[in-house]
C-alpha cells in the first residue's frame, strides 16, 4: 500500500476529508501539551509538591514570552494561505521566510529579557522564599530554548498551510516522546530534580523548532520553502494583526492563571495552587484538541476567503460547528470520568490535596461543552484576516469575564466557587461569539 496523497487546501471538504486534514494538527497540539504535563507529573512525584507548585507559578510567565510564536504562526498562516489562494506563490514564500526569521530573532530578545526578570516576577506572583529559587532555576533553562519554542509554535500552523499536517504531527510527537524519555533519565535515573525537568523540556523544544527549519530549507513538494526573506514590514504587521487574538488569548490565559494562583494562595494556600496546576495540565490536553482543529481548518478558511469561494467557506463553517459540538460533549464526559484517575496520577500521595483537586477537576470540566465554540469563533475571524474581532473575542473571554469571576465569586460565595469562574466566562463568551458571527455573516458570506 502506498502513502495517502497530501490533501490540498483548495479541495472540497466533506466530514471525512476535513477530519483527515485536521486530526494531525489535533494530535500535534496534544503532544505539544506533553511538555508541561510530563514535567509536572515527574516533578510532583519525584521532586515534591513545593517544586510542583513552583513550576505552576512561573509557567504562565514563560508562556507569555513564548506566545509570540503562536501569534506569528496563526496570523502569518492566514496571510500566507490567502496569498496562495490569490495565486501569489513567490510572495507567499518570501513572506513565509520573513516570518520564520522574525520569530527566531524575537525569541532571542524575549528570552534574555525573561531571564533577567524571573526573580522579580516570581516574587510578584506570590512565591515564598522556598519557591523563588526553584522558579528561577526552572525558568532560566527553559528560556534558553525560547527561539526554538517560538519556531515550534509557528510551524504548528505553517506546516498545515504547507499541506504537510502529518509531518508537523510526527515532528511534534517525536519531540514529545523525547521529553518523556529525558524526564525519566534526568529526574529519576540521574536525580537532577527540577533542573532535569527544565533541560528535558528545552531539548525537546530545540528539536521541535529545528527540524521544520531544515525541511523548508531543502527542496520539498509543498507550496512553501524558506528563501531570501522579503523585507515587507506591512506584511509582517498584517500577520501580527491577524494573530492578535492568539496573542491576547494566550497572554490573557496566562494572566488568568496568575490571578487564579494569587487568589488560591490567599484563600487556600499552596495546596490550592497545586490543585489548579493539576487542572491546568489536564486542560492542556483537552484544549489542545480544539486548538488543533482550529489550526488544521484555518488555512482552508483563509484560502477560500482569498479565492472568494463562498460556497466552500460556508461548507467548512457549518461542518466545523457540528464537529466542535460533538467533540465538546465527548470531552466533557471524558473530563468527568477521568477526574479520579488523573488526579491520582498527579497528587495521589497526599489525600487532602487529592480530594481538593478531584472536586475542582469535576467542576472545571463542565466548561468543555462550550469552550470549543469560543475557540473556533476567534480562530475563524483570524482566518478571515480580521484580527480585531478575533482579538476582541479572545481578550474579553479571559481578561474581562474570567478575571472578574476569579475575584468576585470567591469573595461573594466562598473559596470553593472560584472553580466555577471558567464556566461563567464561557457562557458569557458564547453569547458574544454568536452575536459577532451573526452580525458578520453577510460581509464574509459564510
Amino acid at each position: 500500500m502506498g502513502m495517502a496523497q497530501p490533501i490540498s487546501i483548495s479541495e472540497h471538504f466533506g466530514y471525512r476529508k476535513l477530519l483527515r486534514f485536521t486530526v494531525p494538527s489535533m494530535v500535534m497540539m496534544v503532544f505539544t501539551s506533553v511538555y508541561s504535563i510530563v514535567d509536572g507529573m515527574f516533578v510532583s512525584n519525584f521532586v515534591g509538591k513545593t517544586a510542583f507548585a513552583a513550576i505552576n507559578l512561573i509557567f504562565p510567565f514563560l508562556m507569555v514570552l513564548g506566545v509570540l510564536g503562536y501569534m506569528l504562526g496563526t496570523g502569518g498562516s492566514a496571510l500566507v494561505a490567502k496569498m496562495l489562494g490569490e495565486g501569489q506563490k513567490e510572495r507567499a514564500n518570501r513572506v513565509f521566510s520573513l516570518l520564520v526569521v522574525s520569530g527566531a530573532a524575537s525569541g532571542v530578545g524575549f528570552g534574555l529579557v525573561g531571564i533577567v526578570l524571573l526573580r522579580q516576577v516570581s516574587l510578584l506572583l506570590g512565591a515564598d522564599e522556598a519557591m523563588v529559587g526553584l522558579c528561577v532555576e526552572y525558568g532560566r533553562i527553559v528560556l534558553l530554548a525560547l527561539p526554538f519554542f517560538i519556531l515550534q509554535y509557528m510551524f504548528q500552523s505553517l506546516m498545515v498551510t504547507a499541506e504537510r499536517p502529518r509531518m508537523g504531527m510526527w515532528v511534534t510527537v517525536a519531540a514529545g516522546l523525547m521529553n518523556i524519555v529525558l524526564d525519566f533519565v534526568l529526574i529519576v535515573v540521574l536525580g537532577m530534580g527540577l533542573r532535569g525537568a527544565a533541560l528535558a523540556t528545552a531539548m525537546s523544544q530545540v528539536t521541535g523548532g529545528l527540524v521544520p527549519v531544515v525541511y523548508f530549507l531543502m527542496p520539498n513538494g509543498s507550496p512553501l520553502r524558506l528563501v531570501r526573506p522579503m523585507m515587507d514590514w506591512r506584511a509582517l504587521l498584517q500577520a501580527c494583526t491577524n494573530g492578535l487574538s492568539e496573542f491576547f488569548g494566550n497572554v490573557s490565559g496566562s494572566v488568568v492563571s496568575m490571578c487564579y494562583n494569587y487568589q488560591l494562595m490567599r484563600y487556600i494556600g499552596e495546596d490550592g495552587v497545586s490543585a489548579y496546576g493539576v487542572i491546568m495540565y489536564v486542560q492542556f490536553i483537552f484544549f489542545a484538541v480544539f486548538l488543533g482543529y482550529t489550526i488544521g481548518s484555518s488555512p482552508i478558511v483563509s484560502y477560500c476567503h482569498g479565492a472568494k469561494n463562498h460556497a466552500e467557506l460556508h461548507n467548512i463553517f457549518a461542518r466545523s460547528l457540528r464537529i466542535i459540538g460533538v467533540m465538546g460533549v465527548m470531552l466533557t464526559i471524558a473530563m468527568e470520568l477521568l477526574a479520579w484517575p488523573l488526579t491520582k496520577a498527579f497528587v495521589g500521595y497526599d489525600e487532602a490535596l487529592f480530594e481538593l483537586s478531584r472536586r475542582a477537576f469535576m467542576i472545571y470540566g463542565l466548561s468543555y461543552v462550550l469552550v470549543g465554540f469560543n475557540f473556533y469563533a476567534s480562530a475563524f475571524f483570524t482566518a478571515l484576516n480580521n484580527g480585531v474581532l478575533s482579538a476582541l473575542l479572545a481578550t474579553v473571554r479571559a481578561l474581562v469575564f474570567e478575571v472578574a469571576a476569579v475575584f468576585v465569586l470567591p469573595m461573594v460565595l466562598g473559596a470553593d466557587y472560584i472553580w466555577f469562574s471558567v464556566l461563567f466566562a464561557e457562557v458569557m463568551s458564547l453569547t458574544l461569539s454568536a452575536a459577532l458571527l451573526w452580525a458578520n455573516r453577510k460581509r464574509y458570506h459564510y
